[in-house]
């Protein structure tokens, strides 16, 4: 139990820490360009402490579910005093103020990429060259019906498999025609044919060949524990080679940026599929199966961190947590206020108007009227903070479990 607590301890100060970081993104970038930084907060509601330096009034808030920096001039509809007007956000090129967006996202992604180098070197990344495909291990008898979740009965002899010629060694490339990349899609493919003569595509020593087998049809429990007929023929995979590829600290430097941009293609993958997973989370928390890959929370992920520090899983530990930061560089991109994609695509959106405007003999129209996006803020702030709600109460009531 002290261990788990710890992962969670720690887990939740590595997202307060990011959290501190991405702000800390905004505000070296603009003090880089000379611009004025009021505030700079990790947390929102009430103040815990804070301390000025120079112009800067630096602080903690009692809820650390996020943070600020607030840049003099921001938006048009942020007042400014003379003495700040030099200094103001909006006053500053355009470019550079993308750039100022831009740095707590930069921040998360160069997170990332420090985490990874480190799982790198001291524990080694997923091997991208690894083969999955579904070598056969073992060959054995099949046993008939199913006891419990964990126990299947007695059995003897020889399987379906062995008995068609199936040899340890061999490997399984296809079911009835149907491509199976790995050994979960040939017990998937097996599965539908109890009773039924099958024929499987193998590779043997560089030669492709094809085995008729006969398939047991016999019972097992599913998820629900009701019991279903389904086929088998008594195959277990070989273990799978050089998963993990631990790397010196120089050819740590490729291999980091190579597994990361398979992470950002992933990454990108999973932000477009999470409108669709809320309602399934939603759901859960009336007493649906939770999907192992539904979106978490703060106090999910925390959770989470929290079994793997208790099974001594610190390299997935830190892992999460650069999967956590890509996620959030990619989260921020969106370009919806009040997002950082957002704040960027209103800039974007004022060069390329007054560069129209100057193709017409127009002088610049000066920054956007934020007020007229005030609607929009309002609806997406209120959807995030209502789906953060129900991922929280999720996270509480029936959370991720990738234990089991």
């Amino acid at each position: 139990m002290g261990s788990y607590l710890l992962g969670v301890a720690l887990f939740a100060l590595g997202i307060a820490v990011t959290i501190a970081l991405h702000e800390l993104g905004h505000l070296m970038a603009a003090r880089a360009f000379g611009m004025r930084v009021r505030r700079y907060f990790v947390g929102f509601g009430p103040t815990v402490f804070s301390w000025r330096k120079g112009h800067t009034e630096y602080g903690l808030k009692a809820v650390p579910l996020g943070g600020f920096c607030d840049i003099a001039g921001m938006t048009n509809q942020d007042e400014v005093t003379a003495e700040e007007a030099p200094h103001a956000m909006r006053n500053k090129p355009w470019w550079q103020r993308v750039i100022v967006l831009l740095g707590g996202i930069i921040m998360n992604v160069l997170i990332t990429l420090v985490l990874l180098y480190g799982v790198a070197v001291g524990n080694g990344l997923p091997n991208p060259n690894v083969d999955l495909r579904a070598h056969v291990g073992e060959l054995s008898c099949v046993p008939a019906t199913q006891i419990d979740a964990n126990t299947l009965s007695e059995c003897q002899g020889t399987g379906p498999a062995q008995e068609a010629g199936l040899a340890v060694g061999d490997t399984i490339l296809a079911v009835e025609g149907q491509d199976t990349p790995d050994f979960p899609s040939v017990a998937e493919a097996v599965r539908a044919y109890p009773g039924q003569t099958i024929t499987l595509d193998i590779e043997r020593d560089g030669q492709q060949l094809q085995i008729p087998v006969e398939v047991a049809a016999v019972e097992r429990l599913t998820t629900t524990g009701e019991t279903k007929t389904v086929g088998a023929i008594g195959v277990s995979s070989a273990p799978i080679k050089d998963v993990i590829v631990q790397y010196g600290p120089a050819e740590a430097v490729p291999a980091t940026l190579r597994f990361s941009g398979e992470w950002l293609k992933a990454t990108g993958q999973g932000l477009a599929a999470f409108p669709a997973k809320i309602p399934g989370v939603a759901a859960s928390i009336f007493g649906a199966e939770r999907d192992k890959e539904s979106p978490m929370s703060v106090v999910g992920a925390s959770r989470v961190g929290g079994e793997l520090a208790q099974r001594d899983s610190w390299a997935t530990f830190f892992m999460l947590l650069a999967n956590l930061n890509l996620f959030l560089a990619l989260f921020n991109l969106v370009p919806l206020p009040p997002l950082d994609g957002g704040h960027i695509a209103v800039v974007l959106y004022e060069v390329i108007r007054d560069k129209i405007r100057k193709l017409r003999g127009l002088a610049p129209a000066g920054p956007a009227d934020y007020t007229k996006l005030m609607p929009l803020t309002i609806t997406v702030a209120g959807l995030l903070l209502t789906i953060g709600v129900v991922v929280i109460i999720a996270d509480v009531v029936n959370p991720v479990r990738i234990f089991g």
